[in-house]
C-alpha cells in the first residue's frame, strides 16, 4: 500500500503533542457518505418518483436507468480500489464530488430516456469515487482493534443523509419540480463534500506519527507492514465466494425495496407521508448501527450477518403486503434496522477475515461482483410492477431473494479463527 504523502511523517514525530486524529477523519468519512447517501443512494428513490409523474415514463424504464447507475457505479469500484492504492484518497474523493454534482446538476434536464441513461452512468463514476471503497479503506487503514466501531460510526452517514439530504431533495423536487431543483443539489453535492474532504480526511496515520489505532510512532520508525491475505489468495477462499454471493441477493433485494419504496408509499397514501418514510427508514437504520457496532464484539460477525438479513427478508414481506399506516410504517422500521447494519457488514468481514494488506481490491472486487444484485434489484422489481400493477408480488420476490442469499452468507463460515 502506498501513501502519497509519506514524506510529511518527519513533520509529525511521534514525540509531538498533537492528538491522534483518527476519530476526526472517521467523522469526514461519516460526512462524505451522508452526502453520497443522501443525494445518490437514498436520493435515487425520489427521482424515480419525480421522473414517473413529471415524464410519465414507465417505471420499467426509469428502474433501467438506475440499474445503469448501479452497475457502473459497481464497477467503477474496482477503478477507485487501484486509484487510492496509487493517489491520495482525498483527491480521488474530491474528484468523485465534482463528477457527482455535475452529473446530479444536469440530471433535472433530460428531456429523452437515452439521457436520463447516459447522464446516471456519468453520476455513477463520480458515486464510485467518493463512496464506501474509498472512505471505508480510509477507516481500515486508521483502525484496526476498534474497526467494528469506527466502520459503524463512519457508515452511519449513509442513513444521516437519508434523514438530513434525502427529505430536502424531495421537498425541493416536490415545489419546484426537476429541472429547477437538480442544479441545486448538485451544488450542494460539491460545496459540502469537497471542504470536508480536504479539512477532516487524512488518507494514512503515518503521515500524523500514528501507528493504527492511535499508537504513536517512535522518531525515525514507521509502522510494521500491513498484514492480510493475498488479493489472489482471497478470491478463491470459500468466505470471500459465499459472503459476495450471498450479499448479491441480499443487497439486491435491499436496493430494489429502497428505490421502490417512495413510489410504494405514496401510492397506498400522500406525498408527505411517503416523503417521511425515507425519514423514518434513514432514523431507523441510524440507531439500529451503532447498536450494531457494538453487537459485533459479542456475536460472532458471520452469525450477526445472516440474523439480520433473516430480519431483513420478513421486513420486504410486511412492507409489500402493508396497506394501513400503521403497518406500512412497522414494516419500515424493521427494513430499516436491517439497512445499515447489512451495508456496514460488507466491508467489516472482509477486512476482519483478509486484513488490510489488500483491502481496497478484496472489498472492491466483493462490491463489483455484488453489484449484480444491487443493479439488478431496482430492474426486477419495476419491471414486475409493471407486470402487476402493484407492489405486492414485486416486494415478495425481494424478500425470497433475501431469503436464499441470508442462507448462503450463514454457511460461509467464521470471520475470525476464534469465531465460534
Amino acid at each position: 500500500m502506498t501513501t502519497p504523502i509519506d514524506s510529511d511523517v518527519d513533520a509529525a514525530p511521534a514525540g509531538s503533542l498533537r492528538s491522534f486524529p483518527g476519530w476526526r477523519v472517521v467523522s469526514g468519512c461519516f460526512m462524505v457518505l451522508l452526502v453520497n447517501a443522501g443525494l445518490a443512494f437514498y436520493g435515487l428513490s425520489v427521482y424515480l418518483n419525480a421522473f414517473s409523474k413529471e415524464r410519465e415514463w414507465p417505471i420499467g424504464s426509469i428502474s433501467f436507468a438506475v440499474t445503469i447507475f448501479f452497475v457502473i457505479g459497481g464497477l467503477f469500484g474496482l477503478v477507485a480500489a487501484r486509484l487510492i492504492e496509487r493517489f491520495d484518497v482525498r483527491a480521488v474523493i474530491i474528484a468523485g464530488a465534482v463528477i457527482s454534482g455535475a452529473s446530479l446538476a444536469v440530471v433535472g434536464q433530460v428531456t429523452q430516456q437515452w439521457q436520463l441513461y447516459v447522464t446516471y452512468a456519468i453520476f455513477a463514476i463520480g458515486y464510485a469515487l467518493c463512496g464506501l471503497v474509498p472512505a471505508t479503506t480510509v477507516v481500515t487503514r486508521w483502525f484496526h482493534r476498534r474497526r467494528s466501531v469506527a466502520l459503524s460510526v463512519a457508515s452511519t452517514g449513509l442513513s444521516v443523509g437519508g434523514i438530513v439530504l434525502t427529505p430536502v431533495a424531495k421537498s425541493l423536487i416536490d415545489d419546484r419540480g426537476l429541472a429547477a431543483s437538480t442544479p441545486w443539489l448538485g451544488l450542494i453535492f460539491v460545496v459540502i463534500l469537497v471542504p470536508v474532504t480536504l479539512f477532516l480526511v487524512r488518507p494514512d496515520p503515518v503521515a500524523d506519527g500514528f501507528a493504527p489505532d492511535g499508537e504513536r510512532l517512535a522518531v525515525g520508525t514507521g509502522p510494521p507492514p500491513p498484514t492480510g491475505t493475498p488479493y489472489a489468495e482471497a478470491l478463491t477462499s470459500r468466505f470471500y465466494r459465499f459472503v459476495t454471493y450471498g450479499y448479491v441477493l441480499a443487497l439486491g433485494s435491499q436496493v430494489g425495496g429502497i428505490q421502490q419504496l417512495v413510489k410504494l408509499v405514496e401510492d397506498r397514501t400522500d406525498e408527505s407521508t411517503a416523503s417521511f418514510s425515507i425519514t423514518v427508514l434513514a432514523a431507523t437504520s441510524v440507531v439500529a448501527r451503532l447498536v450494531g457496532g457494538r453487537l459485533v464484539s459479542i456475536i460472532p460477525m458471520t452469525r450477526f450477518t445472516a440474523i439480520v438479513a433473516g430480519m431483513q427478508a420478513v421486513a420486504l414481506v410486511g412492507v409489500g403486503l402493508s396497506q394501513s399506516r400503521l403497518l406500512i410504517f412497522a414494516s419500515i422500521i424493521l427494513f430499516g434496522m436491517t439497512i445499515g447494519n447489512l451495508l456496514m457488514m460488507q466491508p467489516l468481514l472482509i477486512a476482519e477475515h483478509f486484513g488490510v494488506l489488500d483491502y481496497p481490491r478484496i472489498f472492491g472486487r466483493s462490491q463489483a461482483i455484488a453489484i449484480v444484485g444491487v443493479a439488478g434489484g431496482p430492474l426486477l422489481i419495476g419491471w414486475l410492477y409493471d407486470v402487476f400493477g402493484s407492489y405486492q408480488w414485486p416486494y415478495m420476490v425481494a424478500a425470497a431473494m433475501c431469503a436464499v442469499g441470508t442462507g448462503v452468507i450463514a454457511i460461509a463460515g467464521p470471520a475470525t479463527v476464534t469465531e465460534a
